[in-house]
């Protein structure tokens, strides 16, 4: 298939330049709109428009004229858009900017269309404008909601920002590879983080130090939450940082799409930190991420659900606090929450379940019994991570602290993705996961009678495993008597 476009992209420059709207209805509504994101002058040719839109225009002071078209009423326009809804009148208000030479478009005609209005996404000064040649305006609306979410909305004060160096860089810089370092620094680097925190001031001090001293690079860290595993469960503050990053930084557990959404240049280092499988021990990670700071790199250190929930980031940030190696925090959704939302499942349950336990199993092999056992007794909700190879060891202690047997249990490989699988049972049951070996992945073990309130529709019962285990030996059984009988 070409890749070739059927158009070229380009933007029309219309500050204060005249642009007209024919229309009376939504089309015109939708086009005035649009329109507002730029500093043209609008013209409304509506002779009889409907009451919002109407009232619409005289808020915003946009001049109308009340009379029908006319093909003069083109002429010295930068563009002009046809939105009457008529087809026929459309294509000659678009005949009648032509004869003029004004580029013109016709509403849902693409034949009438010199120009094609895009999806945008406005970050004045910066835009971003998404076509798709008429193929789907919503998919255009769908790619403009992504990009939308990717793009900070401190991304238009910093370009205006800039905008005010660029001057100063040119005549203080040399072209080539010192200017590039520069803007790299600066779109990516304290300015960017300053700017974005809304502190204008630290961000012109840092860009007027960066600019006497470009080559000085200070490194920074950012312990990131990849989420459960969904691409659309990650922060938008994940995605820009991983945008912005020079090294990713990521554990076995976060998947490669995930690992992809990185800028595309950043250099990437697994570090495993999967059971059964370290690839790192967590010493050197910590020794890893103070040279790459100390190299003045901007890292991104992903971790599968939430850095502060069993992700080791005490370890990590205590190892940068020490070398003096700046850091921050960007939480992530813990797979906990995924898999509730999984089993539609209510973590807090008013009247039934008033708060909320994360733990892991090994918490109770020890020889006594953790206060959070208790809790799980007076009704809290208890979610287990990593529980699969514990679960028998899990559901015997909290049998002896007194839960009851018939207490429900949510079962949920993969989290959030895919290729999950639910499973459901009670503490009874909770056993039977040793039986489960197709369970390769990452279980998270939920318990409480808040648990009762999910959605099984989607689910299979724990206790099949067990059943389908021991079947073969019932039917040995079964033709052992029969010989007898016989």
């Amino acid at each position: 298939m070409s890749q070739a476009l059927t158009v070229f992209p380009a933007f029309f420059r219309v500050a204060r330049k005249p642009v007209a709207v024919f229309g009376n209805g939504d089309e015109a509504y939708a086009k005035i709109r649009l329109l507002l994101n730029t500093e043209a002058r609008l013209i409304a040719y509506s002779d009889a428009p409907e009451a919002d839109y109407a009232a619409f225009l005289a808020e915003r002071g946009i001049e109308r004229v009340p009379e029908r078209f006319a093909p003069h009423q083109v002429e010295g326009m930068t563009l002009v858009f046809a939105a009457t809804g008529d087809a026929g009148l459309d294509q000659a208000i678009v005949a009648a900017a032509r004869a003029a030479k004004v580029p013109a478009n016709a509403v849902d005609q693409p034949d009438w269309c010199d120009f094609i209005t895009p999806a945008l996404v406005n970050r004045a000064p910066v835009a971003v404008a998404i076509g798709t040649e008429g193929a789907g305006p919503v998919l255009a609306q769908m790619i403009r909601a992504r990009i939308d979410q990717m793009l900070p909305p401190s991304l238009g004060a910093l370009a205006s920002l800039a905008a005010a160096y660029r001057h100063a860089v040119d005549r203080l810089l040399p072209r080539g590879s010192a200017r590039r370092i520069y803007w790299r620094n600066f779109f990516s680097g304290p300015v960017a983080d300053a700017v974005a925190g809304g502190d204008l001031s630290a961000a012109r001090r840092t860009a007027t130090r960066l600019l006497k001293s470009p080559e000085a690079a200070e490194g920074r860290v950012w312990l990131v939450g990849a989420g459960p595993g969904a691409e659309d469960l990650l922060t938008l503050r994940a995605q820009r940082v991983m945008m912005e990053a020079d090294v990713l930084v990521y554990d076995a557990l976060v998947p490669q799409a995930i690992v992809d959404m990185g800028r595309r240049d950043a250099e990437r280092i697994a570090v495993g930190k999967r059971k059964g499988c370290h690839s790192k021990s967590q010493s050197a990670i910590n020794q890893l991420l103070v040279r790459l700071g100390r190299e003045g790199k901007r890292v991104v250190r992903l971790k599968s659900g939430d850095p502060l929930v069993y992700g080791r980031a005490g370890e990590e940030m205590a190892a940068l606090r020490e070398a003096g190696i700046g850091y921050e925090i960007v939480p992530g959704i813990t797979s906990a929450l995924a898999a509730a939302a999984d089993f539609e499942l209510p973590l807090t349950l008013r009247g039934v379940a008033s708060s909320l336990v994360f733990t892991t199993g090994h918490d109770l092999t020890g020889a006594v019994l953790p206060d959070w056992a208790r809790l799980a007794v007076s009704g809290a909700s208890v979610a287990v991570y990593m529980g699969r190879t514990v679960a028998a060891s899990v559901a015997a202690r909290l049998a002896e602290a007194g839960l009851p047997r018939e207490t429900p249990v949510a079962v949920v490989e993969n989290a959030s993705r895919e290729n999950r699988r639910l499973l459901h049972g009670t503490l009874a049951d909770l056993p039977d996961l040793a039986y489960r070996e197709e369970l390769s992945w990452p279980v998270m073990v939920i318990i409480g009678e808040a648990v009762a309130g999910a959605n099984f529709d989607q689910s299979e019962p724990l206790a099949r495993a067990k059943i389908a285990k021991s079947a073969p030996q019932a039917d040995a059984a079964n033709q052992t008597n029969e010989r007898v009988r016989a």
